[in-house]
């Protein structure tokens, strides 16, 4: 087999930016299998799909069922890696044995610097190695809490109370995802799942709700200390400014949202850790 080609950053982008789907899940979850059925069923045949595989992850005999498959890198903390041309599906997949939320927070800065659109993100669970290591729930929560779609994947041999219980903890939760069941590497609805419709609990990927509109001639003023306080109208907070995300303090004048899983603590740890999910890979 001729050696797959690595993207550089560097290369010319595409003339329509195309849709990026993330494929996040442990290695070996049968992501490849599961992702071959995706583009089958879901991308038009006018269309041309690209799977980017991370450069550290070992050939799989399920590569042979992607038509169009290159390489993208890990370079100290950055990705490496263009949108390929003529695409209009590009299907990122994380490096499975690697932390999803580092790699997150590097695809934040990639996607805004190749001005992509994020189509959705999927977590594929092996639920099998999710139900032999109960420590594994802790990752398995950070995916979910960035992805659109859940796919249940690997079933044969876990208990249905164990299936039932993983999915009731989300519900419960009020996660908006979709949780959909694999069957012989195989979705019920392709289309379903890769309609590009955001239903993640983060919003890293989403537009910012003041992109595009023109300040131009807007005065931001504030109350002088003469001037008798006016009744606040319905969501605004003294002084003009905009109320307080519920991740942020009314100090942070309305700074972009924190996410909780890319905090740092003073000692440069993550101030929500998850486990190492080689630990748990044979």
């Amino acid at each position: 087999m001729d050696p797959v080609p690595l993207l550089d950053i560097d290369q010319a982008m595409p003339a329509e930016t195309p849709l990026v789907y993330i494929i996040l899940g442990s290695a070996g979850s049968g992501r490849r299998e599961v992702l071959a059925d995706l583009i089958d069923g879901g991308v038009s045949e006018g269309d041309r799909a690209v799977v980017l595989l991370s450069a550290d992850e070992t050939a799989h005999a399920d590569d042979a069922k992607l038509a169009n498959v290159a390489r993208w890198t890990w370079r100290e903390g950055a990705i490496g890696a263009s949108l390929p041309p003529g695409a209009t599906h590009v299907f990122f997949v994380t490096d499975g044995r690697q932390s999803p939320v580092d790699q997150l927070e590097a695809l934040q800065k990639w996607i805004t610097a190749v001005q992509a659109e994020v189509g959705r993100v999927i977590t594929v669970v092996d639920c099998q190695l999710a139900e032999k290591h109960a420590a594994l729930i802790a990752w398995y929560e950070a995916c979910i809490h960035f992805s659109d779609v859940v796919l249940l994947n690997k079933r044969e041999g876990v208990a249905n109370k164990w299936m039932s219980d993983f999915q009731l903890r989300f519900k419960e939760a009020c996660y908006p995802c979709l949780f959909e069941i694999v069957k012989g590497g195989r979705v019920k609805n392709p289309l379903i799942v890769l309609d590009p419709q955001a239903r993640r609990m983060s919003h890293i990927f989403d537009v910012d709700e003041w992109t595009g509109i023109d300040l131009e001639g807007v005065e931001f003023g504030t109350e002088g200390e003469d001037e008798p306080e006016e009744e606040e109208a319905p969501g605004k907070t003294a002084g003009g400014k905009k109320p307080a995300h519920p991740n942020q303090s009314p100090d942070d004048d309305w700074l972009p949202e924190k996410e909780p899983y890319f905090e740092v603590q003073p000692n440069g740890r993550r101030a929500k850790e998850i486990p190492d999910i080689s630990k748990y890979l044979e």
